[in-house]
């Protein structure tokens, strides 16, 4: 099939990452201004919708990438051009940067009532707690004031909890996962079966990976969802708090890099370790009835 003009993917692309940060960011918004969503599931839930309508949205068009960690992975092993990842990429961001703009025109006022309850100024270190509802940081500060004052000491202790190696090896592992269902999910040989559902599982696969490393790493496997939502943070008063953040470089080889190393072993574990052996015939062993 010829490709559809790159213009014409981009531009689904950045509606397709919009919708995702949209839902995705609001339920953090919710959950860290409002506290409307209680325990992590509901979260995580929110989220794995959003990809699945993005997905379905979109995906018929550009491919529904909406994360530059799969279009890179898929880049480099030959399942996407090279030359068209610079404008995906670009209009996965800018999607993302978009959605938080909204969101933010939105929950102002809760962005300033919760500052005011924690006691701190936008852009003190104590604004870390609203900044995380755009960028991410590790551990997740979300528990940080626990209803009451921000207590740096606290922030420091929790800090103690995720290392910067232990960030990186999270994101990798569970951004491997998610590139490995993506193209299991979708494997040609499952159109008749799991592929028509391919988003829905695509988007419960995100759900479960939020529910075990949200805590971690607030869960970005995502380079946009991270740095767009990040940079309209920084602008829209958040500062150094949001760009580069508390912990410098963390940031870049935490929610960058990682994501970007973990899709494209996952790509390739798919690719040389599953996919040469994946056959229309059912496994071994299997009964077959007409």
């Amino acid at each position: 099939m010829t490709p559809r003009p790159l213009l014409i993917c981009c531009a689904a692309e950045m509606l397709g990452t919009f919708i995702l940060i949209f839902f995705g960011l609001g339920a953090v918004h919710n959950a860290v201004l409002v506290g409307d969503l209680v325990g992590l599931w509901q979260v995580a839930i929110v989220w794995g919708l959003g990809v699945t309508l993005a997905i379905y949205g979109v995906g018929q068009i550009s491919g529904a990438h909406i994360n530059p960690a799969i279009t890179i992975g898929f880049a480099a092993w030959g399942l996407f051009p090279w030359r068209r990842v610079p404008g995906y990429v670009v209009s996965q961001v800018i999607g993302a940067f978009l959605a938080a703009a909204v969101l933010f025109s939105l929950f102002a006022s809760f962005h300033a009532a919760k500052e005011e309850q924690l006691g701190v100024q936008r852009g003190d270190p104590g604004s870390i707690v609203t900044a995380s509802c755009f960028g991410e940081y590790f551990p997740n500060p979300g528990g940080l004031g626990g209803g009451g004052r921000y207590d740096p000491q606290q922030e420091a202790e929790r800090n103690k909890l995720v290392s910067l190696p232990i960030a990186c090896l999270a994101e990798v592992i569970c951004t491997g996962i998610l590139a490995f269902m993506v193209l299991a999910l979708t494997e040609t040989a499952h159109q008749n079966g799991p592929r028509s559902l391919a988003p829905f599982f695509i988007g419960l696969t995100v759900a479960a990976l939020v529910c075990v490393i949200a805590p971690i790493t607030q869960a970005s496997f995502n380079p946009a969802r991270d740095f767009g939502p990040r940079l309209f943070a920084y602008f829209a008063g958040w500062g150094e708090v949001a760009l580069p953040g508390p912990r410098t470089a963390g940031w870049l080889l935490v929610y960058i890099l990682s994501p970007i190393v973990g899709s494209i072993a996952g790509c390739g574990l798919y690719l040389r370790g599953i996919q040469p052996h994946v056959s229309d015939e059912p496994p071994a062993g299997r009964v077959v009835t007409e």
